[in-house]
Formats: C-alpha cells, structure tokens, sequence
C-alpha cells in the first residue's frame, strides 16, 4: 500500500509552526508496513489544495489530510473535499453532541461556527473527535482511501492509533507480506561512530535495511526485516539485533518509543530507590522530564533550580570558596551539587547540572556547551565534562539527555569508554 501526507496550513508553508504532524503519521504508517511515497505541503488556498488532491490520489492507494478542518474563515479543507469528491456537506447528529458536550465541560458557550463543524460530506464516514470539535473524514472511492484529519497535533495523533490504523489494518493489510520492524534508541554515541563499530553493514544485514535516524536525543536505528515465512522473518530480526547489541549495547537504552525518563524510572522503582535533582544550565528541564512519568512521586523527591552562585551556597550548602576557587561550571562544583542535593534531600541519590548553555558567558578555557554532571549515591560521588553545540536550547536538551543516561549507566554498573 502506498500512501502520501498532505498538511494544509499557512503557517507550515512559511515556517513558522513545524510540521510536526506528518513527521508523526510517516512514521506510524511505517511502522505498520505502508510505504510513504511524498509528504506534501500547501498553503489555505483553493486552487493549490485540489491540485494535492488529485495528484495525491492519482499516484497513491491512501492520501492523509492534516489541517484546515477549524471553525475560522481561513479553514479551508472541508469545502475542498466536497468539490474533489462532487458531494454535499449533512449534518451528523453524533457529532454535534460531541462538540455539545465539550463545551458544557468547558463551560463556554457554542457559537454557530462551533455548530457548523458538526457538517461532513455525505460521501464519508466520520471519524470522531475525542479530544477536540473537527472530526474527521474517510472516504473510499475506486478501491483508494482518502482521510481527513485536525491539524491540532494531539487530535490527529488520538484518530491515527484510535481509528486510522485499526481500520486500515483490518481492511486493507490482511494479505500483506510478513514484515518487521523494530528500533533501537541509543544515546550518548554519534552517527558516524555507530556506523564505525557495526562494520560490515551488508554482512550485518544480510539484505534487510536499516536506517539510521539522529536526534538531539541519540540515534534511532530502525530495522525492517522482509521475507516469506513469518519465523523466518523474526528469528533474522533478532539475530541482527542481537549483533548490534554485541557492538553498540552500551549505549541503546530502549526500543521503539521508549523515553530516557521511563526507562530511569523503572530501574528506580525496581529498586526502591530516590532521587532528587539540582540543575543550574538546565532550568529544571530534568526534573521536567522525570516528572512527566505516571508514577513517578514514588522516586522523585525533589528537583530544585540552583541557578545563581548563591543559590548554589544556601541551597546546596557548597562553601563559596569553592566556587570561588573551580567556578560555578566545573568538576568539583558539579560533584558538590549532587552531594549537596543528595544530603539535603536525604535520598539514596543526587544528580546536578552546571554549564554554559550560550550565546554568552564563554571564557577561553570554557566555550559553549561545555557541561559538567555529578552523580552521587551511598558508594559514590563523581562528575563528568561533556561537550556539546553552540545552541542554547539544543544544549539544554542533550545536557538533559546526557545526564538521564549517566543515571541510566550508574544503575546499570555501566562503565563509560574514555
């Protein structure tokens, strides 16, 4: 099955909001074996959007619309499937008690243009909204499938793994051939030295593929395995997993769309432990994303943001004369500060931050995106360097990334390679 990703939007085509959506649904679609021939993207303008149609169509088995479906004058999309597809536009009763009852739970009351998204054309089924008021749209016609959905990224997200693929699964992939995928996370290791270690990718392989896709995060390795026979297919998936896992294992921290956060949280409770957390170049993006864990109140104690010399001295209780004598981004502060945190929060383990985020603040001997992370538990206190960009939001993101995973290995009593 081949598919295109239509996003409709103003604001995708000129940049200003990323284009977040299609990155989501190629992946889905992938993971589930349909293969994205193009992910286009236009403007809130008639003309453009029925050419996407139509091309899209034309080429394709399955188009995905995201966009333009709201109540506002410049939401065009609606209009435009009924003229693709000659149809009219009927009221769906189901629908209008949705957009009712989200509004009763809101306490706001409905406009008619609230009213109005309520309408869907008569040749569709609808798919119905459970986070929002636009729903969505599936139309079949000459053996092809065409969707609409909400642009807001969380409401296509809840029709794509709630209805989308469930349907397609079940009406369109009972025949499809027996194929495989998986990923491997890894962190705290680039591209190019993945690449390097794995060596003979064609022996490694042995006619399967692999992608390699980097982040801010670490490198997605993404595998797909072909074949006829579905034993076949998983024991060759396991056997280049388990080659890569000889080579890179130290650095892959989970599969498919497991977080850093979670995976820490569960070697955490498993052994009942707690953390509190000291962050000064990080402005409690860790304990942000620790947090974000159902659960997590069971070993998480505290996360507080020392990002002032003072606040280091009178929160942490570090002599001054230290970070007179090292500097408030150093070794020794950054050990002191997960000793400090540890002892004043009373839990099994401390973890802090400090480091030059950027533009400014830079020194000869200490540039940009330099980090030092401390860790200190019942055994030990100890403190890395870490050497990141020149982005301060990007260095904010691996220094978060960086010291989940030096939690991660301390767990696991895995040492790193210097």
């Amino acid at each position: 099955m081949k598919a295109e990703i239509i996003t409709i939007g103003d604001e995708i085509l000129s940049g200003q909001t990323m284009n977040t959506n299609a990155a989501f649904i190629g992946d889905v679609l992938t993971r589930n074996h349909i293969d994205v021939t193009a992910a286009t993207v236009v403007g809130d303008k008639e003309a453009p959007i029925l050419e996407a149609f139509r091309k899209a169509f034309n080429k394709n088995d399955l188009v995905l619309v995201t966009g333009g479906l709201g109540p506002t004058h410049d939401d065009m999309t609606l209009d435009c499937i009924v003229k693709y597809f000659n149809t009219e536009l009927v009221k769906s009763d189901e629908v209008l008690t949705d957009i009712k009852n989200i509004f009763e739970k809101r306490n706001r009351k409905i406009t008619p243009s609230n009213e109005a998204q309520a309408l869907g054309p008569k040749v569709a089924d609808i798919i119905r909204n459970h986070k929002g008021t636009a729903p969505g749209t599936w139309i079949e016609k000459d053996e092809k499938i065409f969707i609409s959905m909400p642009g807001v990224p969380f409401e296509m997200e809840e029709m794509m793994t709630g209805y989308v693929i469930p349907r397609i699964t079940e009406e369109k992939l009972e025949n499809k051939s027996n194929r495989i995928s998986k990923s491997l996370l890894t962190t705290g290791i680039p591209e190019s030295y993945i690449f390097e270690r794995l060596g003979d990718m064609d022996e490694l392989l042995q006619g399967s593929t692999m992608a390699f896709l980097p982040s801010q995060y670490g490198v997605r390795l993404r595998i797909t395995v072909d074949g006829e026979n579905s034993e076949d297919v998983q024991d060759k998936l396991s056997y280049i997993e388990q080659k890569i896992r000889t080579k890179v294992g130290q650095y892959i921290y989970g599969t498919e769309n497991d977080t850093l956060e979670e995976v820490v949280g569960k070697l955490l409770s498993e052994r009942d432990l707690r953390i509190a957390v000291a962050e000064s170049c990080t402005g409690g993006l860790i304990s942000s994303r620790i947090t974000n864990v159902g659960g997590s109140s069971s070993y998480f104690e505290r996360g507080v943001v020392t990002y002032s010399n003072a606040a280091k001295v009178e929160h942490l209780k570090i002599d001054e004369d230290m970070i007179e004598q090292y500097g408030a981004v150093s070794l020794e502060v950054s050990r002191l500060m997960a000793e400090g945190i540890k002892a004043v929060s009373g839990t099994d383990i401390g973890l802090a931050v400090t480091g030059i985020m950027g533009p400014g603040g830079a020194t000869f001997n200490k540039p940009v995106g330099l980090v030092y992370i401390g860790f200190c538990d019942n055994k030990i206190c100890t403190a890395r360097e870490f050497r990141f960009g020149d982005g301060r939001i990007l260095n904010k993101e691996r220094t978060s990334q960086a010291a989940l995973d030096m939690l991660r290995r301390s767990l696991l009593g895995i040492e790193y390679e210097d």
